[in-house]
């Protein structure tokens, strides 16, 4: 049976603004705090899972260590059928630079770049994948997943959104998740999809 959340207090485990944005928007109004993990001494751990659910339980589990809350974790990225579902759970290492910063319009071109030495003709399927965990301090912990497909076009096109938003286009839309509202987005993408599912079996 799943476990209701119904304390006080909830931690989010990331330190990236935008998601947490999000994650606060898709809650909505809630009887409870919700808690960004940069409060706190966190250095995000290795994400070491060959899966995302396994990354995503390796970060809910050590926000959770650290504050000793419910911490609610995710991991996501894009998986390209083309490429054997790559860059899949590197999606983020991908835009890594030598000073450990990320740029992501060069990982971009490195997945069209990745795309193109196939010589595969289009359309270039893909989907992005959210895995959500929200993790309790006595180790239990609920999973919920959401997974939006489409294909890959480029040039890319828009400049809302982040990540490799400008060149995922959604079955049966016409603009790119670069081009949509941020808000309407989070309506039909990934992580709004894993969300639904946490709200309607945990809260």
């Amino acid at each position: 049976m799943t476990r209701k959340f119904q304390d006080k207090n909830l931690v989010l485990a990331s330190h990236n603004v935008g998601k947490i944005e999000e994650f606060k928007h898709l809650f909505g109004q809630v009887d409870f705090n919700i808690t960004d993990i940069g409060q706190y001494s966190w250095t995000q751990p290795e994400e070491t899972g060959d899966s995302f659910w396994e990354n995503s339980l390796i970060k809910a589990r050590e926000a959770t260590k650290l504050t000793g809350m419910v911490s609610l974790a995710d991991d996501s990225g894009i998986c390209v059928d083309i490429l054997k579902g790559a860059p899949g759970i590197y999606s983020a290492d991908w835009a890594i630079m030598s000073d450990g910063s990320r740029d992501f319009e060069m990982a971009t071109a490195k997945l069209v770049k990745e795309v193109e030495r196939t010589g595969s003709s289009k359309p270039f399927t893909a989907y992005f994948i959210c895995s959500l965990i929200l993790y309790w301090p006595d180790g239990h912990f609920e999973k919920f997943e959401g997974k939006i497909y489409g294909e890959i076009v480029w040039p890319g096109r828009g400049e809302k959104g982040h990540g490799y938003d400008p060149v995922f286009l959604p079955n049966g839309y016409k603009e790119t998740f670069g081009q949509m509202d941020r808000w309407n987005k989070n309506k039909i993408s990934h992580r709004g999809l894993a969300m639904d599912n946490l709200l309607g079996n945990c809260f």
